[in-house]
């Protein structure tokens, strides 16, 4: 069933059902002070408990949205039922919901904004035994940078789904798909210094909605997702289809929804920030780059299917006009985007395999940095969709980290302790965001697995 024309109906709920995710759950008084505010404008928000046990987490949410608001409430943890967890076992939360909320310029805001909030949790609460920097997505991306920057601040990270091969990374491989899909099945569609957004996403979203319907189309939108690494799968909890037409429809929902952002707002934006284009494929070899790709199987299946040469577009693909990036756009995610790995710090991350937003590749390429191995520890779950863990899954993952800050020493981190661990939790905490059938919270199991991603496409 071809749900494209659905999702385009359905985008502002799958938006509000995230947005409820992270919502903070009702509870009774328990004498949890909560303080809420203004640090020179940007609201925050700080909860600490009774019996606090001299802990801090500092939460960095991800970037929302620009097609929709902000979210009015500043978020604590990526799960509702892990910031129950948390604060029932003394641990005190602080969030700055950012100078900016929304886009890219999260990474940049979270790295004053944050310090801010924690300079004033220790003037006005009280100074932490020990603090750690704990976020999602973007915001895991800025946990690390924030603990990178100010390592006597820090006795942890968490990132949780974190662009932790970088932004530049992140932007060049949205490039390479879009390069693809605008030389193959698109030509009229803009790829950088947009001249206007919201009619450039329309028609992209078009375009992939008319190549979904026959079998050449589906072909080249496979070639273009896998030259970032986008896996057909979609949905939280269902495995990936079996057949190339269900993988590659999944994998549009990324092009055309996450990563299909980077058409218009989320383009226009970061070129604003950066102050020019910071994205680049001159010098790519697009032959080179799908036969390291996790997705090439598929492709080629696709190819097959349809009849056409994989060959002559590849040809296409490394003929076409190339995008030059500005220098000084480039250097500007180096500064605002790019860990270096050298958080003395301990850092435990946790990645879902089928996350086509932020592909795992992305993991590795952050790994190859650290330069104490001893100081990483790198966690997956069997799953599909971007930040899509049970709280269980994300409290198993702090507690592993808060194990290696007590004793020096990492706990048993296989996987199957760590199901065993997380499934001893109440149904509460077994629930994960799932945009199918509808988008909400559904049941499910500690899922976390073995997994060995390849090389970041484009570091």
């Amino acid at each position: 069933m071809n749900r494209l024309r659905l999702l385009c109906r359905t985008v502002p709920l799958m938006v509000f059902a995230a947005v409820a995710a992270v919502a903070l759950p009702a509870r009774a008084d328990d004498g949890t002070s909560v303080r809420e505010g203004e640090l020179d404008g940007v609201p925050y928000r700080v909860e600490v408990p009774a019996r606090w046990n001299g802990t801090l987490l500092l939460w960095s949410h991800g970037a929302y949205s620009l097609e929709f608001p902000a979210p009015s409430q500043v978020s604590l943890t990526n799960h509702p039922a892990t910031e129950r967890w948390l604060l029932d076992h003394g641990y005190a939360l602080a969030a700055s919901q950012l100078r900016v909320s929304r886009g890219w310029g999260v990474v940049e805001s979270g790295l004053k904004d944050q310090i801010d909030l924690l300079d004033w949790f220790t003037a006005n609460v009280g100074k932490p035994r020990r603090t750690v920097s704990a976020g999602s997505s973007a915001g895991g991306l800025t946990s690390v940078l924030l603990a990178e920057r100010n390592p006597g601040r820090f006795a942890g990270v968490a990132s949780l789904c974190g662009v932790l091969g970088g932004t530049t990374g992140h932007f060049n491989s949205a490039l390479d798909t879009n390069f693809a899909v605008k030389t193959l099945l698109a030509p009229d569609l803009d790829l950088v210094r947009v001249k206007d957004p919201q009619a450039n996403t329309s028609g992209a979203r078009r375009a992939l909605g008319t190549a979904l319907g026959d079998a050449g189309g589906r072909a080249r939108l496979a070639l273009a997702a896998a030259l970032a690494d986008i896996p057909g799968r979609y949905t939280a909890r269902a495995p990936a289809p079996d057949t190339v037409a269900g993988r590659v429809e999944q994998q549009v929902y990324y092009a055309a929804y996450d990563r299909g952002a980077f058409w218009g707002s989320n383009r226009a934006d970061i070129e604003k920030l950066a102050g020019g284009n910071p994205s680049w494929n001159t010098g790519v070899d697009y032959r080179t780059l799908l036969a390291r790709s996790s997705q090439k199987d598929l492709v080629k299946r696709a190819y097959r299917e349809a009849g056409l040469s994989l060959r002559d577009d590849l040809a296409r693909l490394n003929a076409a006009p190339r995008v030059k990036a500005d220098p000084a756009a480039v250097r500007y995610l180096d500064r605002y985007g790019t860990p270096t790995g050298r958080t003395p710090a301990p850092v435990v991350t946790l990645h879902s395999t089928g996350d086509g937003n932020v592909p795992p590749e992305n993991q590795r390429s952050y790994a190859a940095k650290v330069r104490d191995p001893a100081n990483l520890r790198q966690l997956y779950v069997d799953r599909g969709y971007h930040c899509s863990f049970t709280a269980s899954e994300e409290i198993a993952t702090v507690r592993a980290l808060l194990t290696r800050m007590d004793t020096g020493r990492w706990p048993d981190t296989r996987p199957a302790a760590l199901n065993r661990s997380a499934g001893t939790l109440a149904p509460d905490y077994q629930t994960v965001f799932d945009t199918d059938p509808e988008p909400g919270m559904y049941p499910a199991t500690p899922s976390f697995t073995y997994h060995h991603p390849g090389r970041y496409l484009r570091p």
